[in-house]
């Protein structure tokens, strides 16, 4: 029974020891020198340049639509068109008018005008003529007064009537010209009321989102489609209110995006909104790429950070070997404090208290 207890014991130690032997010895590493840099943190989204929502600018049905979601259109171009019969009639009938208004089509009434005129005018001139003879007699005694008076009043008539005549063609003149302009004018808006009823692009650009589907009822209040710039692109970060004045423009940003896993581009930033949004306490920032991806949609959402400074050939460690934000776990499981200075989301640096070289061992167990 002793030596049955024995081998049971042996048996039991001999676990114990194997099992402490198979125990992992935690991960370490040396201290070394390196770059570091002191950055803030932003997240946003990118924006297509010259991105806008498409409105309509009257009410209507939507009758037709010409583009599909993707699409890359020219300016002008147009993208869907609303029911118009109404609008479409009172153009056509103001065309008619204008036709009818014309100053070339009213020409005729101007000639029979001027002929009066020509009439006039040489009634007036044989007036004038026979006027002045009967003065001539009668300043050599020749005629009666009565004669004399009569071709003065017949002279006064003439020229009456050709002044007249004169005026009338004036008015008629200006009149028609300006029922002419006016009914140009009419025309012009009531094709400008057509007009309202096709939607066209404003710019080149791409479409990427088509709100509305043929039959639906539009209002010039609510978007019909979302577009933008087909190939520039930039970035839109929000900005915690504790770090916006240490953001600069010509400040690189270091971004990565959920569509491009394990990849990280550059952007410089361009301008800084000096309006904060008073519910997130966050500035807008924009940015645009210096190293761009080869495939961007809007609204692709993006984390970055934007480098403020570096130091360089400065001891580092790791932010996952670092206790307490002070201390560091030596050989032995010893702790050991340290001093730190910039910090990164990866690496921190060591100011005091280790050396190039020194192991240290990761506190996770």
């Amino acid at each position: 029974m002793y030596i049955y207890c024995m081998r049971n014991a042996l048996f039991v130690f001999f676990i114990f020891c194997l099992m402490a032997s198979c125990k992992e010895k935690p991960e370490s590493i040396k201290v070394k020198r390196s770059s570091i840099t002191s950055s803030v943190y932003a997240s946003g989204i990118v924006k297509s340049r010259n991105q806008f929502q498409v409105y309509a600018k009257a009410n209507g049905i939507l009758q037709e639509v010409f583009v599909k979601e993707g699409d890359f259109v020219k300016k002008g171009q147009v993208l869907f068109t609303l029911s118009n019969e109404t609008p479409k009639l009172n153009a056509d009938n103001a065309m008619l008018a204008s036709q009818h208004a014309a100053y070339s089509e009213n020409q005729d009434k101007l000639n029979e005008l001027q002929l009066n005129i020509d009439v006039a005018k040489k009634k007036m001139k044989s007036d004038s003529l026979l006027l002045q003879r009967q003065r001539n007699l009668w300043n050599d005694q020749i005629g009666t007064k009565y004669e004399l008076e009569q071709r003065e009043l017949s002279y006064s008539n003439s020229k009456m009537v050709y002044e007249s005549a004169l005026l009338r063609y004036r008015d008629t003149k200006k009149q028609l010209e300006f029922l002419s302009n006016q009914s140009r004018k009419n025309l012009s808006i009531s094709q400008a009321m057509l007009s309202d009823y096709s939607i066209v692009a404003p710019q080149d650009g791409r479409i990427y989102n088509i709100m509305k589907e043929k039959g639906e009822m539009i209002s010039s209040q609510t978007p019909v489609a979302f577009m933008g710039d087909a190939n520039q692109f930039y970035l839109m970060l929000q900005v915690d209110e504790n770090d916006i004045i240490q953001v600069e423009p010509g400040m690189t940003v270091y971004l990565t995006m959920e569509s491009y896993k394990n990849a990280v581009f550059l952007a410089k930033v361009d301008r800084i909104n000096p309006y904060m949004n008073e519910k997130s306490r966050t500035f807008e920032v924009e940015a645009i790429f210096t190293q761009q991806p080869q495939v961007l949609y809007p609204n692709l959402n993006c984390e970055a950070n934007i480098q403020i400074f570096q130091k360089s050939n400065v001891l580092v460690i790791p932010r996952n070997y670092l206790i307490e934000d002070s201390l560091v776990l030596r050989e032995d499981e010893k702790k050991q404090k340290v001093e730190t200075g910039l910090r990164d989301y990866q690496r921190v640096e060591i100011i005091k208290g280790l050396n190039e070289g020194d192991e240290i061992f990761s506190p996770a167990k």
